[in-house]
């Protein structure tokens, strides 16, 4: 199985790109939260890679980042979500976003989501909760805070905070701080990971 792909950025679009390795050009469907990541034409990209076989045809999920490739994978472990419903999911909300809104029961919030209806939001809430909140899937905050602005950036920033190499338990600690020190207008993903960065290097 293919786990990831490095090469050449071919082409891209909002749901798919080429990447050439190897002297093979490699078909790969993404998100639109991938594609606002990658490189321009030309340049050298690199995607973790879910590879989808089925008996007519083999198919390449492509991520910017391993937190989305495995909420891709619970999604498509629910019944009635295949991969292209799993690629809307992550096109519509970031990854922390929908595991707030897993965490806190926003069956309105999920039900936003293009191909996503109530039945099919409160199928994904009953079967995703446990599993995300065990993978700790970007929710530090999910337990002890609503779905709000503040909430989403703070799991934002620390995403990005552990992809930087920060622990958890500093990072859980720092940005919870700064959103009690930072008034509302300021509690953004942008702000609190530049402060948090601060903070954490002292």
């Amino acid at each position: 199985m293919i786990a990831r792909l490095t090469g050449e950025l071919a082409e891209s679009s909002c749901t798919a790109c080429v990447i050439d390795a190897g002297g093979v050009g490699y078909d790969v469907s993404i998100p639109l939260s991938t594609f606002d990541k990658l490189p321009h034409p030309g340049e050298r990209v690199r995607l973790y890679i879910h590879t989808q076989v089925r008996e007519d045809a083999i198919t390449l999920f492509g991520f910017a980042t391993q937190e989305e490739r495995e909420l891709f994978r619970y999604l498509i472990n629910v019944s009635g979500i295949g991969g292209k419903l799993a690629l809307s999911v992550l096109s519509t909300m970031p990854v922390s976003a929908f595991c707030v809104a897993i965490a806190t029961n926003d069956i309105k919030a999920i039900s936003r989501i293009n191909g996503i209806g109530k039945r099919t939001a409160e199928r994904l809430v009953v079967e995703l909760r446990d599993k995300l909140s065990a993978a700790g899937t970007g929710t530090v905050f999910a337990a002890s805070g609503e779905a709000t602005p503040a909430v989403t950036a703070a799991n934002e920033a620390a995403l990005a905070l552990e992809q930087l190499g920060f622990k958890r338990d500093a990072i859980d600690r720092t940005l919870k701080a700064l959103l009690a020190e930072l008034p509302a207008s300021e509690q953004t993903s942008e702000k609190l990971l530049r402060q948090a960065i601060i903070k954490l290097n002292f």
